[in-house]
């Protein structure tokens, strides 16, 4: 990656981290003025935007950094460690907000106040998604960049609680309906639950050393398989660490060749894999062919 898609990437990284921050500010004013639980679940939902931005922002500002001494395979793992926590703390609040809808429905309607005040914060939490949305897939398409991508799709989700709790406040509004506040809340509360059980299960596998992908395992096998001067493989192990895919093959080639050709055979092999996975780490180890795994 060059210098110029290096700064597209952390300039995307910035802006999403401070528009998640801006609007956690915003939402915090409109929950404290309204008493909306949508709005209370739209707020979480930021404040888990802001967390995942900021760790994305870092990822990014690793990525230009080689591996270090102490840390040969870089610092990738931190991101899962912090995804862990992040499901954690997703899923309690999902719990939480979908516990006091429950409640709230079961009581007496609860109209909600000072709506107009909390409309216009979600619509402007609306356009500033939308307008992240569409930045970060300009930088993705410009650079390839798997973390601002990544970054897109889960502001895309975001907008389902920013419009329900838009939806939420018209009809308190206009129609005097305020118990569609807490089925709003109820929706988002399971969209929360659900993502921290996907974000969850996610960082366990990658900090358990799980495989990566079959279908990535199946398009890199398939490279080596049909590799000019491999006369076959063995020992394919992949595994995940944050936004990296590490992956080990031994390939067997003729032992009759020199060390060089066996070099150049390894090494644009390597580079077919890392075109192919643009974020792999790949290590090829060289057998000769008919002796088999050593």
């Amino acid at each position: 990656m060059n210098a110029s898609e290096h700064r597209m990437n952390l300039g995307a990284g910035v802006a999403s981290v401070t528009v998640a921050g801006v609007l956690v500010v915003l939402k915090f004013l409109a929950l404290t003025a309204t008493g909306s639980l949508s709005i209370a679940a739209s707020l979480t939902d930021s404040a888990l935007d802001l967390l995942v931005s900021s760790t994305g922002l870092l990822a990014i500002t690793y990525a230009a950094r080689p591996p270090d001494r102490d840390h040969a395979f870089g610092h990738s793992s931190a991101e899962d460690l912090m995804a862990l926590a992040q499901a954690l703390l997703v899923g309690g609040s999902g719990v939480f907000i979908g516990w006091s809808a429950v409640e709230r429905l079961r009581g007496p309607a609860q109209e909600l106040t000072s709506e107009t005040a909390g409309i216009a914060v979600m619509l402007v939490s609306i356009v500033l998604t939308v307008a992240l949305i569409w930045w970060q897939r300009r930088v993705a398409r410009r650079t390839g960049s798997k973390v601002v991508s990544a970054d897109s799709l889960h502001y895309v989700g975001d907008l389902v609680p920013n419009i329900g709790a838009l939806v939420a406040l018209l009809a308190s509004r206009h129609l005097g309906m305020g118990r569609v506040d807490s089925i709003v809340a109820l929706g988002a509360a399971a969209i929360l639950l659900l993502g921290a059980v996907r974000i969850g299960r996610a960082a366990w596998d990658a900090l358990m050393d799980r495989g990566a992908d079959p279908q990535l395992v199946h398009r890199v096998r398939g490279i080596v398989e049909n590799w000019p001067g491999v006369h076959g493989h063995h020992d394919l192990k992949t595994r995940m660490a944050g936004t990296r895919v590490f992956i080990q093959v031994h390939i067997e080639l003729d032992g009759r060749q020199s060390l060089a050709q066996a070099h150049d055979i390894g090494a644009a092999l390597r580079r077919s894999i890392i075109r192919a996975v643009p974020n792999a780490e790949v290590i090829i180890h060289k057998d000769v062919a008919g002796r088999g795994p050593h």
